[in-house]
């Protein structure tokens, strides 16, 4: 087997999506309800199940039961139905005041739902869209995924440009997608940016460089969608995303939990999963260590408040002993 180190994806817009959902309050509230109101009928996008199989009863983001999102990335080009390259799971318990994300490395395998196969989980896009990659991400974290945001990928460009682009400190030289990266400070558009976050295999470091620069654009559009700035940048902002983003969420959810989970985003917990490379039929394949999994799924659903039969509880009465929990593997953001 490979060695392989812990995969560490916070790629492209799918971390400021998560953030632009979850913060849209204080003095920009005004003006992100109304670009979330015109947008929201192009992002709604429902699901067929009102509550996932592993909750006893329906979520209530008013009563501020603690959450779940399913964050896919899809790489979908033209006449490809895409596969999902990034996965992040993120659960968001507002007592707690903590959100706790998982990223799941694309090429972990896993049993399909659905196909009684197993194969690389971003996969499960490509065979049955977002609700296969919901049910299989569920199976194998063992918690329920309430709400998804669904990212086309070549939306990144435009959500650049909507900030009016972006600075990065870069670390390495090389040339990509036609565009030039010398080291240091450099400033970049949206096509500029998109060919940064996308650079692989030119790397030494192989996708954990990429995910260095993923790291860096995202950090540096935030600041920039946040900064005063931006504040007449919102609606370009919004317009960027309604046309790149799919999501089950409604107007509704998104301003319960923009007032009602917003302290939440302030302490963002990152786990990695561990593992190892291989190959099975001369195909790569990311084998995540069980016992490691194991740990994950059981701070997930602590954090989620769920008894051990993975059915919710109520939580209108707080838990004075609940605390979160860290271990050597988190890296707090």
């Amino acid at each position: 087997m490979e060695k392989t180190k812990k995969k560490k994806k916070w790629p492209k817009i799918v971390l400021l999506v998560f953030v632009l959902l979850l913060v849209g309050g204080g003095a920009y509230a005004y003006s992100v309800y109304h670009s979330l109101t015109k947008n929201i009928k192009e992002m709604h996008e429902p699901i067929t199940r009102s509550v996932s199989d592993k909750r006893s009863n329906k979520l209530d983001v008013e009563k501020q039961h603690p959450f779940s999102v399913l964050m896919l990335g899809v790489d979908q080009r033209k006449n490809d139905s895409g596969r999902s390259d990034t996965m992040i799971v993120a659960t968001i318990n507002p007592k707690k005041q903590s959100v706790e994300m998982v990223s799941i490395p694309r090429d972990t395998r896993v049993e399909i739902v659905g196909k009684n196969k197993e194969d690389k989980i971003n996969h499960a896009f490509a065979f049955g869209g977002t609700e296969t990659a919901i049910k299989t991400v569920e199976e194998f974290l063992e918690i329920p995924i309430d709400y998804v945001v669904n990212i086309n990928m070549e939306g990144f460009r435009d959500i650049v440009d909507a900030v009016g682009g972006i600075t990065v400190n870069n670390d390495l030289d090389f040339s990509y997608g036609g565009h030039h990266y010398k080291k240091g400070e450099i400033s970049l558009n949206g096509e500029e940016a998109l060919s940064y976050v996308r650079m692989r295999k030119e790397d030494p470091r192989g996708d954990f460089g990429r995910q260095i620069r993923q790291r860096q654009a995202i950090e540096s559009i935030v600041k920039k969608a946040i900064s005063f700035s931006s504040i007449t940048r919102y609606q370009d902002i919004f317009d960027a995303v309604g046309n790149n983003v799919k999501t089950n969420m409604t107007l509704s959810d998104i301003m319960n939990i923009q007032k009602n989970y917003r302290a939440a985003s302030q302490k963002i917990i990152q786990h990695e999963i561990e593992g190892e490379g291989t190959r099975i039929d001369n195909i790569y394949y990311f084998i995540p260590n069980e016992e490691d999994v194991q740990e994950l799924r059981d701070m997930l659903k602590k954090h989620l408040d769920l008894k051990s039969s993975d059915k919710i509880n109520t939580i209108d009465k707080p838990n004075s002993n609940d605390k979160t929990e860290t271990n050597s593997k988190d890296s707090n953001q």
